[in-house]
């Protein structure tokens, strides 16, 4: 028996994928774009002994992936929340 899908739930799935394509889009601004597009822009900008577009690419891209996934976990409870869905 097929569940109807209801106004609520088609609110919820795409507040989830306004989440996601936000998180992507971050995600390859950071590792595309600062890494490797606009790198050669970076290259006077020192952090840590090293320039800021090789910084992204060898540490930023993981540490703003690892930021991204705590803020997708964070920002879906909230979202369960508002929509009655937490565990």
């Amino acid at each position: 028996m097929a569940k109807e899908l209801t106004e609520r739930d088609r609110a919820y799935w795409r507040a989830n994928v306004k989440l996601i394509s936000f998180c992507l889009i971050v995600w390859a601004l950071v590792s595309y774009g600062f890494g490797i597009l606009l790198r050669p822009m970076l290259s006077g900008i020192s952090v840590g002994g090293t320039d800021l577009g090789f910084w992204f690419a060898q540490q930023g891209s993981i540490l703003t992936f690892l930021a991204l996934v705590f803020f997708y976990a964070w920002r879906m409870n909230r979202l369960d929340k508002e929509f009655g869905l937490e565990e």
